[in-house]
């Protein structure tokens, strides 16, 4: 009945989804401590996010879901960033799951239909271990009769304890070509998958990003989407680096907002004088500087194809948003002084948030690297 009515209410309407994400938002922020305080999993808040219809929003109204832009969603996850870190994060998960194959639906006619369709009507949710994973892939799988038996443990899984299906990969040994990666999908639910409960982190507490493990699960052939060479450069992964990385960074800005909102609060309550208001002014530098690189990065993903200057131009911004929010982390607790460390104020929660900026890929070793070989003019396959 839920998913009629939620499918019925896409049909009748157009949602304004800014608003019901600031809506939720508010809804969120109590929740959003109490997992903090507890790692514990934000379920109740991505519930919610389900039943308002976000979950298939990225899905286009022809296949049954909401037909929200790529730059709307963007912009809900930087709002939701803002009143609850672990819910935006976990969600980004989700919804670039959901909008890659929506831009392989909308660019290329790919058979990706049946999975939209099931997002929209089903209200999967599904769990990446891209990021973990990348080029190289992690875990084994064994030939059988009709499929493969994997074996793998899926770290920073974030979202695990809700997720119905599993995008993840595994590296095969091709007695003819050699190391080759497969990437396919798997239901939580199937014989063998398991979640063990690793995440006790510095932040983003609630995101419920444990360790998904593998033990021999039979994928059968035919649910074998892509082979790839193992640390190569493929499409696919241009396609991840495009639509992925500015989804998942409009969260950190968010939470950037968020702090710096909160030092700026509490510095009002302060005597003022020139150098507080020198450091106000730098962090609002860096935080302007947060966004500007975010919207580069929406906007090359909203107009360009995947390939390596697409990359080349995500990344860059990527390194240049995760280097700003830590700018902003940094000034914010300065500003505030030192009662910043009290965990009642809230803002510690929010810098020990903003650290996880570092941890996506491309870190920035690798994304100078690959782009100081482009501009040299070298040829490129791997990192």
């Amino acid at each position: 009945m839920l998913e009629q009515q939620t499918a019925t209410t896409f049909q009748q309407e157009r949602i304004d989804w800014l608003s019901l994400a600031e809506s939720l938002g508010n809804q969120f922020a109590a929740r959003e401590v109490e997992a903090d305080e507890s790692d514990l999993f934000v379920a109740d808040n991505m519930t919610r996010l389900k039943v308002s219809g976000l979950m298939a929003a990225g899905v286009p109204t022809e296949l049954g879901g909401g037909g929200a832009s790529y730059t709307e969603l963007c912009t809900v996850l930087r709002i939701l960033g803002r009143y609850s870190s672990s819910t935006a994060l976990a969600f980004s998960m989700h919804t670039h799951q959901v909008m890659i194959p929506t831009w392989r639906w909308n660019n290329q006619k790919a058979p990706v239909d049946g999975l939209l369709r099931r997002v929209a009507t089903e209200q999967l949710i599904m769990l990446s271990s891209g990021g973990s994973d990348w080029l190289q892939s992690s875990g084994t799988a064994i030939k059988v009769e009709g499929g493969f038996l994997i074996t793998a443990r899926k770290v920073f899984a974030s979202g695990a304890p809700i997720a119905n299906l599993l995008m993840t990969s595994t590296v095969y040994q091709d007695p003819e070509i050699g190391s080759t990666v497969l990437h396919f999908a798997v239901p939580m639910t199937a014989q063998g998958v398991t979640i063990e409960s690793t995440w006790q982190a510095m932040g983003m507490r609630g995101t419920g990003s444990h360790d998904v493990v593998l033990s021999d699960v039979f994928v059968p052939d035919a649910a074998i989407a892509l082979r790839r060479e193992q640390g190569k450069w493929h499409f696919i992964f241009h396609l991840i680096s495009m639509v992925a990385i500015p989804l998942v960074y409009s969260v950190y800005v968010g939470v950037a907002e968020a702090a710096r909102d909160r030092a700026v609060q509490l510095a009002k309550k302060r005597h003022t004088d020139e150098h507080l208001c020198y450091m106000v002014g730098g962090l609002d530098n860096e935080l302007m500087a947060a966004k500007l690189s975010l919207q580069h990065m929406i906007s090359t993903a909203v107009v360009s194809q995947p390939g390596f200057e697409t990359t080349n131009q995500i990344m860059t911004g990527r390194a240049l948003v995760a280097k700003a929010v830590l700018n902003v982390a940094d000034l914010a607790m300065e500003i505030a002084g030192g009662s910043a460390f009290y965990r009642k104020l809230g803002l510690e929660k929010l810098f020990r948030d903003l650290q996880g900026a570092r941890y996506h890929p491309l870190r920035e070793e690798a994304q100078r690297k690959l782009s100081g070989q482009l501009a040299l003019g070298w040829n490129v396959s791997s990192l």
